[in-house]
């Protein structure tokens, strides 16, 4: 199915601000809150119930980890956002998932939206889902729009307590996210670099319509792909210059990290693109060369039989008083004479490297 270019978003016109209005696919699944909470010493991991009970985990000195999947619930939504004091701006913004990737700061806590990505192998396309990020002090609030993401390898650290990440605070927590989003880029990167370099080996041996096709297939994966992440640029930037108290100086030093690998992903796809535009010229050389080809030839052959048809015309006229019909060699000459015409313009052809 072909992706829109642009979503609708018409029918929120007029409406007033922090207005939770979903925009984006609706996932049919019922919507589950995990909540990790954890410190050097201790690991409490659960599927809530209802959004009030995080409350009992709000002053508390360890580190929670809220993740909230489908937010196309706005009312279960709207009731977490109240327990944080959210601005009524980060509901409204979570829940249209159109978002160009940003990052607000407010008094005492960070909102950050990103793109993650999934590879959809049998399709070959990216299918992009929005997350939203709140850093606050001593907790991380995290917002998808369904099931399955790229944390488990965050999970999987705070429960084998490998690592710094238990020892650290909230804004480690929302690094190593960042950090897992960015990696995943790199997977799906090396899926396009594969399809990318088969198309190649197609447009140089048999390009086809199809070939076509596929060339603008990827075109518009690298544009979706540059979207989502040419603004994580800023976003680490800007988590960077922040400092204390919501970002640790020891952090930051991470995020410089995260930085450099999305600088590498965005030359990436900028490298993707040139490639995509030069295969496109390439095909477009490939058919116009082999349309040449065609048309030597046929020209060739026309050419050869033009000397022909003109010695069977002249004596297809059949005029009375023409000697050659009545001699007895006539037909046999003739033949001959056409094919030592024919066999003399190949040779003139192929000397000239016409063939």
């Amino acid at each position: 199915m072909r992706r829109k270019l642009l979503p609708k978003t018409s029918h929120k016109a007029g409406l007033p601000p922090g207005t939770l209005l979903h925009i984006g696919e609706k996932h049919p699944f019922e919507v589950q809150l995990q909540l990790i909470d954890y410190g050097p010493d201790h690991l409490c991991e659960q599927i809530l119930d209802n959004p009030e009970d995080c409350r009992t985990f709000l002053h508390s000195p360890s580190v929670s980890w809220i993740n909230f999947d489908g937010v196309h619930e706005t009312d279960l939504l709207q009731q977490v956002a109240a327990l944080f004091n959210l601005h009524p701006l980060v509901p409204e913004d979570i829940v249209n998932t159109t978002h160009r990737p940003k990052l607000e700061e407010f008094d005492n806590y960070l909102f950050v939206v990103l793109k993650m990505l999934h590879y959809d192998a049998e399709q070959v396309n990216i299918r992009l889902e929005q997350v939203s990020l709140v850093l606050g002090p001593g907790f991380v609030l995290s917002f998808q729009e369904q099931r399955g993401d790229v944390f488990d390898g965050v999970r999987q650290r705070l429960r084998n307590n490998k690592g710094r990440l238990r020892k650290m605070g909230s804004d480690y927590l929302a690094y190593a996210l960042l950090d897992a989003v960015v990696d995943s880029y790199f997977a799906i990167l090396e899926n396009l670099g594969e399809q990318i370099e088969w198309l190649e080996d197609e447009v140089i041996n048999r390009p086809t319509p199809e070939t076509l096709s596929q060339i603008h297939h990827f075109k518009r994966e690298m544009i979706l792909l540059r979207k989502a992440v040419w603004p994580l640029r800023e976003i680490i930037g800007g988590l960077q210059r922040l400092g204390p108290p919501l970002v640790q100086n020891s952090t930051a030093l991470y995020l410089r990290d995260i930085h450099d690998h999305t600088v590498q992903i965005i030359d990436t796809i900028e490298t993707f693109r040139d490639i995509l535009s030069g295969l496109l010229d390439l095909y477009l050389s490939s058919i116009s060369n082999r349309m040449n080809e065609i048309m030597k030839v046929l020209t060739i052959i026309a050419t050869i039989f033009i000397p022909l048809t003109f010695v069977a015309g002249v004596y297809g006229m059949n005029f009375e008083f023409m000697p050659e019909l009545h001699w007895p060699w006539s037909y046999p000459v003739l033949l001959l004479l056409m094919l030592g015409m024919a066999g003399g313009m190949m040779i003139f052809f192929r000397r000239k490297n016409w063939l």
